[in-house]
Formats: structure tokens, C-alpha cells, sequence
């Protein structure tokens, strides 16, 4: 892993069980932190991340394989909806 700074940015080789883990814990305490949702940096992860699971061979429509490609436990969707809370900006 390394960081190199160019210009007023930061490019970083990171590995990629590494950038699960902290989209992990991001995606986990949006609600807590909702400013995050619409940032640069979680929405690249993300999109990286689902490039990286597309290419797997992972249904990223799936909320449940998307879920154990990452890392967690897969929820069903009739689960995830029943838990689902209003996050005010």
C-alpha cells in the first residue's frame, strides 16, 4: 500500500480486501454520517468495487451476493427493507 501526492491530490495503491473493509465500515455508519453519502472518494469506492464484483462474475443487482463479495452477511431484500431508516442530511 502506498500514497504519492500529486498536485493538490493523493493517488494510493491499496489493496483491494483492504478498500472492502473500509467501504465496510463507511456504508455501515452512513446514518450516522450522511455528509459521506454524495462524497468523491465513497462514490468511486464504490464503483470500483462494483467493477471489481462485475468482473467476479458477481450480480451486483443482488443485494445478498453484493453483500458477501464485500464482506458482509447477506440480507435478504424483504430483511434489509423492514430495517431501513430515513437518514436526514
Amino acid at each position: 500500500m502506498s500514497f504519492d501526492e500529486r498536485a493538490d491530490a493523493v493517488v494510493a495503491a491499496l489493496d483491494a480486501e483492504e478498500l472492502k473493509l473500509v467501504y465496510r465500515v463507511l456504508h455501515q455508519h452512513l446514518g450516522d454520517h450522511p455528509e459521506l453519502m454524495d462524497t468523491d472518494f465513497l462514490i468511486e469506492l464504490q464503483t470500483y468495487l462494483q467493477r471489481q464484483a462485475k468482473a467476479a462474475g458477481v450480480d451486483i443487482s443482488d443485494h445478498s451476493a453484493w453483500d458477501r463479495w464485500i464482506g458482509n452477511v447477506g440480507v435478504a431484500c424483504d430483511i434489509r427493507n423492514a430495517r431501513r431508516r430515513v437518514i436526514d442530511e
